[in-house]
């Protein structure tokens, strides 16, 4: 049973980005938590290799992300990009040899990030547009005014079994709970634009927490974390979020933390779920049939 929400009196707009080059650091070193530094692919571009529902760790990469990263050279489209655009908005090829393909918004890094077919991919060249047809924005529970959505399209909350408890919360699934402390970069962030990364660098911690498990496109849950104005600690809140990119060797950096919803009040019940990951809802990645 979906939510009752406000989706009829949303705006679909088209925003445009376009297949961005790959981007290193000057120098391309990354130095890691003992002080090596290395030179590792994974930021912008695309990826042929890594989907939705893959590790987000293990790879030999820094802040991977899966499918096409996209951009706009002009820094205001670029922003409006990236605050209008939400999960589950569905994506078309405008230019190129994979014109016409069409794929879906699985995240929001530096750049968006689409999924497309791999036959599709295949054709996708560097520069080449992706047009989106974004719908999401100021979309809000019309029964649960406590709980606030962020780049949630209708299209991914009417995919999540999302469930009312009966005692005026909601139950949302999600592969595992991520306590606050290990949350890094990105708490200064707006959480309405880009994501939070965990802190990986334990990898002790991250082996006992099951946190090494993680998946791209995974749902968690941060307990007593405030995302309504920002990134902050509050007793009782709950945020869920989207695993978005792959691990870090960075320090304060790991898996980024995409906000989707979030209350101050614990209005949110969670149940785990390991398959409560967008590849799974939407039937893409590693889940596509």
């Amino acid at each position: 049973m979906s939510l009752a929400t406000n989706a009829d009196q949303l705006v679909e707009m088209a925003v445009i980005g376009y297949v961005s080059q790959p981007t290193m650091r000057p120098g391309g070193y990354i130095p890691n938590s003992d002080g090596q530094s290395v030179v590792l692919p994974g930021m912008s571009g695309y990826i042929y290799n890594a989907r939705v529902g893959d590790a987000a760790f293990g790879w030999a990469a820094d802040h991977l992300e899966p499918g096409a990263s996209t951009a706009h050279p002009e820094l205001d489209k670029d922003y409006a990009m990236h605050y209008l655009t939400c999960i589950g908005n569905k994506a078309v090829v405008t230019s190129g040899m994979a014109k016409g393909a069409e794929g879906i918004v699985t995240g929001e890094h530096a750049r968006m990030l689409v999924d497309f077919p791999p036959e599709s991919g295949e054709l996708l060249c560097i520069g080449d547009g992706v047009q989106i047809r974004a719908k999401g924005r100021g979309l809000a529970f019309t029964d649960y005014p406590g709980i606030t959505l962020k780049k949630c399209s209708p299209e991914l909350i009417n995919a999540i079994p999302i469930y009312e408890t009966g005692n005026g919360k909601i139950s949302v699934p999600v592969t595992m709970e991520l306590p606050i402390r290990i949350m890094g970069s990105g708490a200064e962030l707006n959480p309405d634009f880009v994501d939070q990364d965990l802190m990986s660098g334990d990898r002790q911690l991250m082996a006992d927490l099951g946190i090494d498990q993680m998946k791209l496109g995974d749902l968690v849950v941060i307990p007593d974390a405030d995302h309504r104005y920002g990134r902050g600690y509050k007793p009782g809140a709950v945020t869920i979020a989207l695993c978005i990119h792959g691990d870090s060797v960075m320090i304060g950096h790991g898996p980024g933390i995409l906000t989707l919803m979030t209350c101050v009040e614990p209005l949110i019940e969670w149940r785990i779920d390991p398959h409560a990951n967008i590849a799974n809802y939407f039937k893409i990645g590693t889940y596509a049939s």
